[in-house]
Parts: C-alpha cells; sequence; structure tokens
C-alpha cells in the first residue's frame, strides 16, 4: 500500500512538475522534452528537472534595485559627470542602439582598449594593474585554482590588503568547487573580503545548480578593467598536459566604461552579501589619447529578454561583410541556426572557429549536428588545432567587435551570468580581424560533405548529445 501510495505521488508530482515546464521553460524543445519525460519517467526526470529544469534565477533582480538605491544619493551626480561622455543617440548605428536598448547602459566613449592575447600577456596586465592600485581592487572570476598561477594571485591581492587597499573578491562556488578552504581562510585573514556567488541563495533557487556565475572581472580603482575568458588557473598559462596551448583572449579598459562593468560588479555582489561596498569611484576618468566607444552588455538568467542571445542575434544579422565567431562550444538554439543561414544566404562571410579538442564530451559531440544545418548555406566551421581554443570573441564587419565570457551555447544564453564588451572602432576591429587570421592558420575547415560518411554510431551519439542541450 506505502508503495502504491509513493509512486501515486511521484506521478502526481510529475504531473505539477510537467505544468511548471510547460509555464516557465524559455524554449519550446525544452518545454516539450521535460514535459515528455516528466509525464513517462517521474521517477528519473523529478529530480533532474529541479535540479536543472528551470532557467529563471529568482531574486536577483531585486537585489539590482536594492543596490542601486543605495547609490540613489549621489546618482544624479554621477549621471551628469556620465552625460560627457555618453555617445549621441543621433551618432549611433542600428547595431549600437539596439544592442544599446538590450544591454540598458549607455555607449561610453573616451575609452581606451588594449587587446591581450592568451595567458601571459594577460596576467602579466592584470599583475601590473592590481600592482598600481591605490584604493580598491575588484575580483570575479568563475573558477579559482590552488595552483602556482593561483598562490601568485593570492599572493599579490594579500599584500595589496596590507598596504592597506580594500580588496573584495567574489567567486562561483560551482566553478570553482576544487578551490581549498585554506587558500579562502588565508586571503580572509589578511584582509581580503572574499565571498562565493551563493548561486542557490533563497528558497527558491535552493536546489538549483544549473546556475553560474561566469564572468570574469579585475577592477582597480574605478579607472583600469580586464574581462574576457582566463580564470585564474595553471592551465590559462598553458601549463596543462592535458590541452597544452591555451589560446584565450581578453582586454584592459581604460576610461568611462569600467563604471559599468563595475555596476554590474556590485550587483553581484550585492546578490551574495547583502552589502554595498562603500566609497568606489563612480566619477568617469577618461582615456588620454584614445576615445574608443564601448559598451558593456551584462546578461543573466535573471534578465526579462534573454539578453545574451539576442546579442548573438543581433550581430549576426547586422552584419553586411563578415560575421566572424570564435567560441569553445557551439550548442546554438534553432534562432541562431538561421540567422546564421541567412546570413550566409546574403552572401556574408561567416565563419565559426571553435576547438579541436574536446574538454566537455557531450558539448563536442552535440556540435556535429549543427554543422551540416548551417554549413549547406555556406556558413564555415573551423576546427582550431594549436591547442584549446577557449576565447569568446566576435568580428562584424569591419567596424565592431566583441570580447566577453558568453559561449554561442544555451549555458551562456540562458543560465549564466556573462558580460561582453562591444566596441565600435574600426582600429580594434581591424586588430582583431588580424588575430582572427592568425587563428584560421592553426585551424582546418571542417567538410561538410564528409559528415555524411561517419559511422552511423557516432551519428547517433551526437543526436543523443544534441537532446540535452537545454542542460549543457
Amino acid at each position: 500500500m506505502f508503495w502504491l501510495l509513493f509512486l501515486v505521488l511521484l506521478h502526481l508530482l510529475g504531473i505539477f512538475s510537467a505544468f511548471h515546464a510547460v509555464m516557465t521553460t524559455r524554449t519550446s524543445q525544452g518545454a516539450i522534452a521535460w514535459l515528455i519525460s516528466l509525464l513517462t519517467f517521474p521517477y528519473i526526470a523529478l529530480p533532474l528537472y529541479w535540479l536543472f529544469g528551470r532557467s529563471k534565477f529568482n531574486g536577483y533582480t531585486a537585489a539590482r534595485k536594492e543596490a542601486e538605491k543605495h547609490v540613489g544619493d549621489r546618482l544624479q551626480d554621477i549621471l551628469h559627470e556620465l552625460k560627457k561622455y555618453i555617445v549621441p543617440e543621433s551618432a549611433l548605428g542600428l547595431l549600437e542602439r539596439a544592442s544599446q536598448r538590450l544591454a540598458k547602459m549607455p555607449y561610453m566613449q573616451a575609452n581606451a582598449v588594449t587587446l591581450l592575447i592568451d595567458g601571459e600577456r594577460t596576467f602579466d596586465s592584470i599583475f601590473k594593474g592590481i600592482a598600481v592600485a591605490k584604493e580598491y581592487i575588484l575580483v570575479e572570476f568563475y573558477i579559482v585554482r590552488d595552483d602556482t598561477l593561483g598562490k601568485r594571485f593570492q599572493d599579490t591581492l594579500i599584500q595589496k590588503a596590507k598596504e592597506g587597499v580594500k580588496v573584495y573578491f567574489l567567486y562561483d562556488e560551482i566553478g570553482s568547487y576544487k578551490l581549498s578552504e585554506a587558500y579562502i581562510d588565508e586571503l580572509r585573514r589578511n584582509g581580503v573580503d572574499i565571498v562565493d556567488f551563493h548561486t542557490q541563495k533563497g528558497v527558491k533557487n535552493h536546489f538549483q545548480i544549473n546556475f553560474r556565475n561566469h564572468r570574469k572581472i579585475v577592477i582597480v580603482d574605478g579607472k583600469d578593467a580586464w574581462i574576457g575568458g582566463h580564470n585564474i588557473g595553471d592551465e590559462y598559462l598553458s601549463k596543462s598536459k592535458k590541452f597544452g596551448h591555451w589560446r584565450d583572449t581578453h582586454i584592459k579598459i581604460t576610461g568611462p566604461s569600467v563604471l559599468s562593468i563595475q555596476k554590474s560588479f556590485i550587483e553581484d555582489w550585492f546578490w551574495a552579501t547583502e552589502k554595498v561596498i562603500e566609497n568606489l569611484q563612480w566619477y568617469p576618468s577618461p582615456a588620454k589619447e584614445s576615445d574608443k566607444k564601448i559598451l558593456i552588455i551584462p546578461s543573466s538568467p535573471s534578465d526579462e529578454i534573454e539578453t545574451a542571445s539576442l546579442m548573438f542575434l543581433q550581430a549576426i544579422n547586422a552584419a553586411t561583410k563578415r560575421i566572424w565567431i570564435s567560441s569553445p562550444y557551439f550548442v546554438p538554439d534553432s534562432a541562431i541556426i538561421k540567422a546564421l543561414q541567412l546570413a550566409g544566404l546574403r552572401g556574408v562571410d561567416v565563419r565559426i572557429l571553435i576547438p579541436d579538442k574536446a574538454d566537455h564530451l557531450l558539448v563536442y559531440l552535440a556540435a556535429f549536428t549543427y554543422f551540416e544545418m548551417a554549413g549547406t548555406t555556406g556558413v564555415k566551421f573551423y576546427r582550431y588545432k594549436d591547442g584549446f581554443l577557449h576565447q569568446k570573441v566576435m568580428l562584424i564587419d569591419d567596424s565592431h567587435a566583441t570580447v566577453g565570457t558568453a559561449n554561442l551555447d544555451n549555458r551562456s544564453f540562458r543560465l549564466n551570468f556573462e558580460i561582453t564588451a562591444l566596441i565600435a572602432d574600426k582600429s580594434f576591429a581591424k586588430e582583431i580581424q588580424q588575430m582572427f587570421e592568425n587563428d584560421f592558420k592553426h585551424a582546418k575547415m571542417v567538410d561538410i560533405a564528409a559528415l555524411e560518411k561517419l559511422p552511423f554510431y557516432f551519428k547517433v551519439a551526437t543526436r543523443i548529445a544534441r537532446l540535452t542541450s537545454p542542460i549543457l
């Protein structure tokens, strides 16, 4: 009798959860997949749904508004100063206007941008920036490791804290699950304020393990900021025996757009701690002898609309000459695939650069199912051969480029907290073009026709992997 009641309860919970999935899942494919599995196999699907199923992050929007209240007294003064550097609406093109509304942040001018290719240049720049910090350092990373680079980073932050510089360190507890308590305690004992993001904070998020704070941010004194693909770990310096050369890209921004990145950081910090960091620099510091236009686009599962996916869609649809995208993972939704197909049909030079090595098998396999779909309309796919490709970069025509943390996959579209810089500058776009051209020299174009000759079992495996794309 007990088991009968238990089975009835499971099926009732399955029906309730299926209804919940239909009403809240953001994609029709995901809703159908959860509906069928919850009604047919509730014993397996129920725990999976409540752990992985939802794509809406509860409570963050309220925390964001609360954080904004704490700077409300100075907001008018800050906005008055910022107006000097906000790009007028009349000076923005269609891509820029749409992106600005999507980001809910303004395009800023008077910025300088430094392109940082691979780990050595990136961390040399970050460490030099930290060394000259006078007031505060804000740090946010998805992965932090207790290895050689991690210890150097720890020592550097401790030294600055001893000098009287305020240091605030935010990390993702799932991405950094291997980080030792000893590492964290050492930072705290020496004056570094370090906390995890608390993804599962709140009753409604308690069982959610599928959200990630994937942002990588360093800010020094509100004047300089670094964002991009590198985390804190030896592999990002190409010291991994498994992956060898780690191909990644970061940028350093100096100027008013740093404050947009800082705003994103304090919202994350307030969510994690329910505290506002006092005495931050909120008045813009224009770059000397540089006037690059930059828009910072934060995206998260708390957004009312899917900011990250719409960012990619807008860029692809706006391209008239070329759209080159580099991402370690290629698991797009149907809208992105159709946009790529249409771009190819328009005669746009569409190239997707992805790694040849796999660090996630399911993601690697799922990508094969999209090659043929997009490749038939002229989209070219390249497999990077010289180590592991991890950069998240996009080039639109000869005028715009993006560098950030968002991958071309469902996780970045709907489940991760990401941040991207859209730079409207022809000289920087030229640098990105040259970087891509060098990467293509170390890549091989995928032969779409040869995909038909793959073994049947491999094709089955790729399609099974694709079924998991809503939670990859």
